[in-house]
């Protein structure tokens, strides 16, 4: 038998064929993780497919198995094969996007210094030589690392075929494995094992003691338990152990215990609500499309709900009919931030079934997780885009919350796919049902349901709660209710008013606040009444940019070209696109002036204000600069929701589904942040996150409002927002894209190739074009470039960045399938910046 095989060794592409040795006939399988000599190097590979026969003569034997069960289902191995004909990205990286870090290893060679004359040759040569002599062997990614813009590995092969330098290929072992702890038990029958302790030495020393106290402890378990407890509760130590189980008394052994990120997380179960009209009426198709019941639809649905309409009530009895028929259910959330919140909704519907995956865990947390899935333990895994490739043997349902957001696309590294179409794609290859809800529907996807491409339901009401429960409530705070009945059981309330602050009014009036006066107003009655408020700008730091008086020099990045963010916290300036850091500058580079300014507004100098106008007042900061650490958006969430602050401020996380009835007030303080923007979908996402942000204000008894300041009030997304209108914003947006050919009316590539070099990077943009517009014309005018030009962020940790960007029905017809080193291949881009 054969079987062909993708290798794990960037930057080779296409698959391989080996032979199966005897020992290993029978037990590899499609989606096993082996490992296998290519060329003179030891590397891993995944399995594609078996066969009888190879399209070569000579092949070789797959060595090992680096896990006995496969770690890709068949049906992940026909995702990947789509991603790589979708993304144009190379197959094995589509492979191991669904691999836990870790158990999945690149090869690497270890590059080594024979010689120590480091004169001559290329600058990039003598650079590879100087870091080698003064560190010793490193790691191919080593030096990459250390040399990030210079083509080090073509320096390299010459110095090596010089002698000069040796170079041998590395193979790491898997990086995570089963956790395993001692355990102790009886090996004697409890009277037995009272007697036999203490005929071990004098019954009245501290040894003695301490045996004794573990049997009692051990008869009264019942049952084998983890030696660290037994050293808390008893005082022993591991002597004392090994002592007993010489005499025959104890037995110690190894069990596997799994690393669960949800064991200490406290979840009390929930009993599901009736639905309302609107709900029962969605559920009923999603119910049927679960079931297969005949004639019935197998298209996708668009659950489009406003803010609080209850979709999430869909979504628990969506996974509750899909566990009652066998099969496992994903749920995608768009942030980290919005994961604790509905794992907990989740867990405690279904308890003990429900598991975690995203990047701020562990990686033995992963991998556990991972492979309780894999082997059916759980049911049910919550998390970002990349729990969407959790290998569950059987899955019937697959949601998507806040579908339009565009964290869900891979923008980083490759395969840049997005989430929402692999799993529109992965759904259909499971015939599974696939749920994507939001309040404000992507205009791409909206389009595509009035197409028929999907089934619509609407959820138009906020639901405020069931009858009996909000009565109870409301007499307990003395609360006069604002909700308005809709069904025998259940209320509703009005979507929270908004009211538009034109701030150049607030200039004219003298007013040179970052708070209007309504919105002081509103901040000062909100604390008066013990209310809760969010105020919300998409903008970290304390100031926009430092500039010099005098002579107007603006203090940029030395390797991106923007401007720096200056974090009053820390006292230092950042560069929110790489990470540079540096002190505050005593005066002007360019002029030496000391007449420094600090402009522009971030969450850190919101924070001040808020501490200048309303000293008394308990504020909380939710972006990325406080969110970085293992656990701190729960904290975050846990802190407010407990009212143990009374004003979060915060970027576009605080956006995005978290449920705070005690929120009554949201201040926008700055509609226009992104809204001019030369990006085609600059108008969709500020439309997006200002709905969203109003949709935190009133949802409990107490009812609220927004206050969106804005210098451009008529702006038809300022007003389609204020109004919660969002078919009047997607009618007036579809028309635009229509007269521009952009999405939904054709797809975007985004061809971008970066270089250190501003001359080089020029020159191969300019290049590319010639060769896509030559594969364009073969197509009848089908298709059309734009470009080449230089990127909005011209520069980036120190590299010129230049992009194409192509308009086409199917741009994968017209990109080469291999493109030259250098080029990042971006096929329905999120960003055009």
């Amino acid at each position: 038998m054969f079987v062909e095989i993708a290798v794990n060794l960037p930057p080779v592409r296409g698959t391989f064929h080996y032979h199966i040795p005897p020992e290993l006939e029978g037990i590899i399988r499609p989606g096993h993780l082996i490992t296998a000599t290519f060329g003179r190097r030891k590397v891993q590979g995944v399995v594609l497919a078996l066969s009888d026969t190879a399209p070569i003569e000579m092949t070789r034997p797959i060595e090992l198995l680096v896990d006995p069960i496969p770690v890709l289902t068949p049906p992940q191995l026909e995702l990947a094969r789509w991603m790589h004909l979708e993304t144009k990205a190379p197959l094995i990286e589509c492979i191991t996007l669904m691999i836990p870090p870790g158990l999945s290893q690149q090869a690497d060679s270890i590059y080594q210094l024979l010689s120590s004359e480091t004169s001559g040759g290329t600058l990039t040569e003598r650079r590879l030589m100087d870091l080698l002599s003064r560190r010793g062997p490193l790691r191919g990614r080593q030096i990459q690392h250390a040399l990030p813009h210079m083509d080090w590995r073509r320096a390299a092969n010459k110095l090596l075929n010089r002698g000069i330098l040796s170079r041998t290929s590395i193979l790491d072992p898997a990086q995570v494995h089963p956790h395993h702890v001692r355990i102790a038990r009886l090996a004697i029958p409890p009277n037995h094992a009272r007697v036999r302790v203490h005929e071990i030495g004098r019954s009245s020393s501290q040894a003695a003691v301490r045996r004794n106290a573990i049997v009692e402890l051990l008869i009264k378990e019942g049952e084998p338990i983890e030696v660290t407890w037994v050293y808390a509760e008893t005082g022993a130590n591991l002597s004392d152990l090994k002592k007993l189980e010489e005499e025959g008394i104890v037995l110690l052994s190894q069990a596997e215990v799994w690393r669960d990120p949800l064991e200490q997380m406290d979840f009390i179960p929930s009993l599901q609500p009736e639905l309302t009209s609107d709900q029962a009426s969605a559920w009923e198709k999603i119910k049927n499309h679960v079931h297969h019941t005949p004639f019935t639809s197998d298209k996708p649905f668009l659950l489009h709900g406003v803010t609080g309409s209850g979709k999430t009530e869909i979504y628990l009895r969506a996974v509750a009919e899909t566990l009652s028929l066998g099969r496992g259910a994903i749920i995608l959330v768009p942030e980290i931030s919005l994961t604790p919140q509905t794992v907990r909704r989740f867990v405690a519907r279904f308890p003990g079934q429900v598991g975690l995956i995203h990047s701020q865990l562990s990686r033995g947390e992963r991998y556990d997780t991972w492979r309780r899935c894999r082997s059916g333990i759980l049911k049910v895994v919550v998390g970002p885009r990349s729990a969407l490739f959790t290998p569950m043997p059987d899955i019937g349902l697959i949601v998507l919350d806040e579908a339009h957001d565009e964290t869900y696309k891979e923008e980083g590294q490759a395969p840049r796919y997005h989430a929402r179409h692999a799993a529109l794609m992965y759904a259909k290859i499971l015939n599974a049902t696939c749920i994507l809800g939001s309040a404000t529907p992507d205009v791409t996807t909206m389009y595509q349901s009035e197409e028929g491409e999907m089934d619509y339901l609407s959820l138009p009401q906020r639901i405020l709660g069931h009858r009996t429960r909000i009565q109870g409530q409301a007499a307990r705070l003395g609360i006069k209710t604002t909700y308005k009945p809709i069904e025998a059981e259940a209320d509703f309330i009005d979507l929270p008013k908004v009211r538009v602050v034109d701030m150049r009014q607030e200039l004219k009036a003298g007013n040179r606040s970052i708070f209007s006066r309504p919105l002081q107003k509103a901040l000062n009655e909100t604390l008066l009444a013990g209310h809760q408020a969010i105020l919300f700008l998409n903008r970290r730091g304390t100031s926009t940019y430092i500039f010099c008086r005098d002579c107007g020099e603006v203090l940029k990045c030395p390797r991106c070209g923007t401007a720096l963010t200056y974090h009053h916290n820390d006292e230092q300036l950042r560069c929110h696109h790489c990470g540079y850091r540096r002190g505050i500058p005593k005066g002007c580079s360019h002029c030496h002036s000391t007449r420094i300014k600090y402009f522009g507004t971030g969450t850190q100098s919101i924070e001040n204000a808020v501490e200048e106008l309303l000293p008394n007042a308990r504020t909380i900061r939710w972006d990325w600069d406080t969110t970085r650490s293992k656990g701190s958006h729960d904290i975050i969430l846990a802190n407010f929701a407990s009212h143990r602050a009374d004003i979060l401020i915060g970027t576009q996380m605080i956006a995005k589904g978290l449920d705070l009835p005690l929120v009554t007030l949201v201040g926008i303080i700055s509609a226009d942040t992104g809204l001019n923007l030369p990006d085609y979908r600059a108008s969709e996402r500020t439309f997006q996150i200002l709905t969203q942000v109003a949709g935190r204000a009133g949802r409990g008894l107490l009812g609220g409002h927004v206050i969106l300041q804005t210098y451009q009030p008529d702006h038809y997304v300022i007003q389609a927002a204020s109004q919660h209108d969002y078919l009047s914003f997607y009618r007036q947006e579809l028309q635009h894209r229509l007269q521009l050919s952009y999405p939904p009316f054709r797809r975007l590539a985004r061809l971008l190739y970066k270089h250190h070099s501003p001359e080089m990077a020029e020159r191969e943009a300019h290049w590319m074009a010639k060769q896509i517009r030559a594969r364009i014309a073969s197509l009848d005018g089908q298709a059309d470039l734009i470009g080449p030009v230089p990127c909005f962020f011209m520069r980036i940790r120190g590299e010129y960045r230049w992009h194409l960007i192509l308009r086409a029905l199917d741009p994968g017809l017209i990109i080469p399938e291999e493109m030259p080193e250098g080029w990042i291949v971006d096929i329905d881009p999120v960003s055009l910046l």
